[in-house]
């Protein structure tokens, strides 16, 4: 089965001129997201991962799918605000504004493999807020994980010029 197929586009959302990724429709399809899931899993597969995180809301729901492949724990990144115990905070900028993800302070063992996990890399300005997060909680980044890269923004290489090995699925052209 080709994922890339089975993944929506959407013109002109969030704004005009942009090429919306919508990923709930693989997620929706069993095949696709086992498929999806299996594949996201196979590069790391035989590594030694103690955690997987994942980036809200998405990375959520295949996060949680590739830690219990791998045998690993999970950590969710948050939205600011939404965890009840004491956090670390990553603030970053956005395309049309500033945001901050938060972390458990004790989510993550100083030394543990961490694989970052999302759905989609862009601009690689939220995986890399991501990456400082979990390095300022003492992670070792094993990797970073995507369904979906638009590789004209860059992000992908953000991330490689940092030191993350980078694994995606399926890549769209532009935005």
């Amino acid at each position: 089965m080709e994922l890339k197929d089975t993944i929506r586009t959407i013109p002109d959302f969030p704004k005009k001129g942009i090429m919306f990724r919508d990923v709930t429709t693989l997620m929706n399809n069993p095949r696709a997201f086992r498929q999806a899931v299996d594949e996201l899993v196979q590069p790391w597969a035989g590594s030694k991962i103690d955690k997987v995180a994942g980036i809200e809301a998405r990375g959520f729901i295949l996060g949680g799918a590739v830690a219990h492949q791998l045998s690993a724990g999970f950590v969710p990144l948050r939205k600011k605000g939404k965890l009840p115990h004491s956090v670390l905070t990553e603030s970053y900028e956005l395309e049309y504004g500033a945001d901050a993800m938060e972390m458990h302070t004790d989510a993550i063992i100083p030394g543990e493999r961490v694989l970052l996990v999302d759905d989609l890399i862009a601009t690689g300005g939220t995986a890399m807020a991501a990456l400082k997060l979990l390095r300022k909680a003492g992670a070792k980044i094993a990797g970073a994980a995507f369904l979906v890269c638009l590789p004209e923004l860059q992000g992908d290489t953000k991330l490689t010029n940092s030191g993350v090995e980078v694994s995606y699925l399926v890549w769209f052209a532009g935005h």
